[in-house]
């Protein structure tokens, strides 16, 4: 099973190729892959009659109960045969049903390929989250194939409103199936039984939950609305999604809970009240369509309703005529949509008041929706015949819901002969249309269609057999389907409701004025419209009356709430201990003192570089509370950041005035110290009660000797970032590349082709003069340039590069780290640029930053590939003990390489602030003009 759904992915992924190759043939050759899953289902016909299942299992997400778990039983495999019959036969239709020069017909192949596999693997799925999985795949692809033609308003409009409401239903479905899922211990649908469920009010709102995303996808009344839109789609999308395969979605899932749903309080009121209202609905709006694909769109709608009634109702009878009805709906529904195709290929219309005469002139099309549209009117010998008899059979103990599926279904009959004779039939008076007569691959897919109805109508004894597991699950009296039931009730009421639909056309020119005033006071798309109208004018007032431009603004309404709700649960829940230790030794008091003196006075500064130090003296005093703790990794790693944090304030103060502007007035200054001091006590107050409040061991506690024997190192802090907790420094160091990124391109506004300057563009000394210190020294000028400067720089430059690998290779057993050794070499970096410039950090560093990102990510990530095409989970470390000549013994860590990795991060990253906030704010600076100059002039002045 798994085979056939790589078989549809690697279909969809070739079909672009194939196109461009083949032209619009290839659509041809791309149903190998529906039809491939029709026959795998037709090989398993026995397995399915006997009562059997095919299982497949795959484990994909254990922890959160998520495998691929595949299971074909009785329903699965009759809704294998329509999603891969149909799919096959549309997709030969398309192979001329587009023009030769059709935009973007690969992706649309490639689309309906994989929409294909998706339904597949929905009807398969066994599990209720990979079915919702799946479920929401078919709602992103069938967007994509309803807009398939961008450039039109309504197929935009149209696709967007059935994303929209499936989704929505979709979201609703996934608590649903989460509630049932946790209430029985498994998703897994097949182990689930009825005393597994939650009961009581849980129950019930599951239950309306998973049926709220069913009738969504169905378009069931309230949510018909998007189906009838739907319509802007190419044809083929209408004859397979909307007859066929997604909005068979809901019924699908109806019928798949029935069996252990079906008597769940809420479950019958919802899918009688609802598809009855759908069915009606839907049959007399159908009556009132001059457009061919229109009519049969609402007539979809309403045999959906009758669908969900039959499936829904859980009785023996009720189940087996729902299942043929899934059947014969797909086959002449979908056979009708191909007929409405052929006749606007042929016409250039599918207005049925300006079509005549066609019978005549395309026989063979005429007689393929005869039978189609006599099955669909339930006429035998046809297969649909013999489903309406079984569901009215079936409904004669409900006299309610038989009266209204007998009205429905004399509805259908009216608009099945409306279609025919709008189509086919031959106006008095009006001259017959121009034809552009079709060829054989277009004609012959609804012909195999609506010969299948008439087949299987004779075949309705086999058939019963076929189907008879799946109606076993129910309770109620046996029935078999049968192509002359006798002289029964449910025979008459049949004919019934055949005569009625005859006369409602017969009269329709009597009935044409009711007909156009009996309708919805307001319908559907109307108040979708003006529902999604409001929502946006909601959201922009919400939007205007928020983001204001004020970034204190923001800052001050998050840190408000955050007092008002975490200091109102501290206060009422009371969470800390009974006795708080303030400090182990005046040390850690005077440093902390020192930290509350510092940011007062960063609060009342006026300018900023004042500031600006305070707040970095609070970073410092929080390093010298991790050494007075006995954490020197960390203190080191604080201190470093700290610093690289400085540089860049440095930098980007540049470009800003001197000092703080006349605003915030006294009172703003008043409010927004006091939000900092009820944060601060909120925080201090929730890491007390969260010490105090910790009721099982540390996972921590365990790390010091996992980093031993797992991770080969004994700093447990490095071990845990490169070992223990690997990915999540995977993700870190990713979001790094992303923020180095970013702020290059905020920055540099010269196109990326235009030449950094090099080595070579910098001045080089000539004759016995003094000697040169930093080569890029010489470009500033004198009054930036520091001789004193230049010398240290000189000197200590390489010393410290050198430590930072040292920190990097020591890192495992001892502080240190990429991380730490990264920032090190870093603000060997940074101090190069401040000795000498922009030229002098090119001459530092010759590598572009993105270069050096790029392949500290690419070292990290081939560390832990390593270790998988080595056998072993991803980012494992492990250890290779050697002996080298003249070195003695080494010991070399796998996880060395992730931390080089970091270092490479690290480094690029500082690279890239110091040539975005340094030296391309330089070079505006030396060669900008404007605002910009102004204010640089302006800053260099106040200070």
């Amino acid at each position: 099973m798994l085979v056939l759904l790589i078989l549809h992915l690697a279909a969809a992924l070739t079909a672009p190729v194939l196109v461009r190759r083949w032209g619009r043939t290839a659509c041809a050759v791309l149903a190998v892959a529906p039809a491939a899953v029709l026959g795998w289902a037709a090989a398993q016909t026995g397995t399915v009659r006997d009562g059997g299942a095919l299982i497949e299992t795959y484990g994909w997400i254990p922890r959160l109960g998520l495998d691929v778990a595949l299971r074909v039983g009785t329903l699965s495999w009759l809704m294998l045969l329509v999603i891969g019959g149909v799919g096959a036969l549309v997709l030969v239709y398309c192979a001329r049903y587009f023009p030769a020069d059709e935009a973007n017909l690969g992706r649309f192949a490639g689309t309906f390929v994989g929409f294909a596999g998706a339904m597949t693997a929905l009807v398969m799925a066994d599990s209720l989250l990979l079915l919702y999985v799946c479920w929401e795949l078919t709602s992103v692809l069938s967007y994509l194939l309803i807009g398939h033609n961008p450039g039109k308003r309504a197929t935009r409009r149209a696709a967007a409103q059935a994303l929209v409401v499936t989704t929505l239903g979709g979201l609703a479905m996934l608590v649903g199936f989460i509630v049932l899922g946790q209430s029985a211990g498994t998703y897994r649908w097949s182990e689930i039984v009825p005393a597994d469920l939650p009961g009581g009010g849980l129950r019930t709102a599951a239950v309306l939950l998973v049926l709220a995303g069913a009738i969504a996808k169905s378009a069931i009344f309230p949510t018909s609305f998007w189906l009838p839109s739907a319509m802007a789609a190419p044809t083929p999308v209408s004859a397979y999604l909307h007859a066929a395969a997604m909005v068979k979605a809901g019924v699908y899932l109806v019928a798949l809970l029935a069996p252990v749903l079906a008597g769940a309080p809420g479950w019958h009121p919802v899918l009688f009240g609802l598809g009855a209202i759908t069915m009606l609905a839907g049959g007399w709006a159908a009556l009132r369509q001059v457009d061919l694909k229109l009519l049969l769109a609402y007539g979809t709608v309403s045999q959906l309703g009758l669908l969900v009634v039959l499936l829904g109702t859980g009785s023996r009878a009720a189940a087996l005529a729902g299942l043929v009805m899934v059947l014969a709906h797909a086959l002449f529904k979908s056979a009708l949509f191909l007929v409405a195709g052929v006749v606007d290929h042929a016409t250039g219309t599918r207005d049925i008041q300006r079509l005549s005469g066609l019978g005549r002139r395309m026989p063979l099309l005429a007689t393929s929706a005869v039978l189609a549209a006599a099955s669909m009117a339930g006429v035998p010998p046809l297969l649909g015949f013999v489903g309406k008899e079984a569901a009215v059979h079936a409904l004669l103990p409900r006299p309610a819901v038989l009266v209204a599926v007998l009205a429905g279904a004399a509805l259908t009959a009216a608009y099945s002969a409306r279609f025919v004779w709008g189509a086919f039939g031959t106006r008095p008076g009006r001259p017959a249309t121009p034809v552009h007569r079709p060829g054989p691959v277009l004609l012959a897919p609804p012909a195999v269609l609506a010969g299948a109805g008439l087949l299987l109508g004779a075949l309705a004894g086999p058939l019963d057999g076929q189907l008879a597991a799946y109606p076993d699950r129910f309770p109620g009296t046996p029935y078999h389907l049968a192509l002359w039931p006798g002289w029964t009730p449910a025979l008459g009421l049949s004919v019934l409701a055949l005569v009625v639909g005859g006369a409602l056309f017969a009269l329709r020119a009597r009935l044409a004025p009711v007909l156009d005033r009996l309708r919805a006071p307001v319908p559907g798309s109307t108040v979708y419209a003006r529902a999604t109208q409001l929502l946006d004018r909601f959201a922009l007032e919400v939007t205007g009356a928020t983001q204001r431009g004020s970034l204190p603004q923001y800052l001050g309404t998050i840190l408000t709430v955050l007092v008002v709700l975490a200091g109102t649960v501290l206060l009422v829940g009371r969470p800390w201990p009974a006795t708080v230790r303030a400090w182990d030794g005046p040390a850690q008091a005077l440093v902390v003192a020192v930290l509350v003196v510092a940011a007062l006075l960063a609060v009342r500064a006026r300018r900023r570089i004042t500031a600006m130090v305070l707040t970095g003296v609070t970073g410092y005093g929080t390093s010298l509370l991790f050494i007075l703790y006995g954490a020197p990794d960390l203190a080191l790693t604080q201190f470093l950041v700290e610093t690289v944090t400085i540089v860049v304030f440095v930098l980007v103060l540049r470009r800003l005035p001197a000092t703080f502007s006349a605003r915030p007035l006294r009172r703003s200054r008043c409010l927004r110290r006091g939000i900092g001091v009820g944060v601060g006590l909120v925080m201090s107050g929730l890491a007390v009660a969260a010490a105090a409040g910790r009721s099982a061991v540390s996972i921590s506690a365990d790390f010091a000797e996992l980093a031993v024997h797992s991770g080969h190192g004994r700093n447990v802090v490095n071990v845990t970032l490169v070992d223990i907790r690997a990915w999540d420094t995977m993700g870190e160091i990713s979001v790094l590349v992303v923020v180095a990124t970013g702020v290059a391109s905020l920055i540099f506004v010269r196109p990326t082709r235009t030449r950094r300057p090099g080595r070579r563009d910098l001045p080089r000394p000539h004759g016995r003069r003094e000697p040169v210190w930093l080569r890029g020294g010489s470009t500033l000028v004198n009054r930036r340039r520091s001789i004193v400067f230049e010398v240290v720089t000189r000197l200590t430059f390489h010393v410290i590069v050198l430590f930072s690998f040292f920190l990097l290779f020591s890192g495992h057993n001892a502080p240190g780290g990429g991380f730490a050794g990264g920032l090190v070499a870093g603000l060997a970096l940074a101090v190069r640029y401040l000795a000498g410039g922009r030229h002098e950090l090119d001459e530092a560093a010759p590598l572009d930053a993105g270069v050096l990102l790029g392949a500290g990510l690419v070292v990290s990530v081939g560390t832990g590939l390593a270790a998988l095409f080595a056998g072993g989970a991803a980012l494992r470390s492990t250890l290779f003990d050697a002996h080298l000549p003249l070195v003695g013994d080494v010991h070399l860590v796998t996880s060395l390489f992730f931390d080089i990795g970091v270092y490479l991060i690290v480094v690029g990253l500082v690279l890239d602030i110091l040539r975005s906030l340094g030296a391309e704010v330089d070079r505006q600076i030396e060669t900008g003009g404007g605002p910009e100059r102004a204010l640089a002039t302006r800053t260099e002045g106040e200070r």
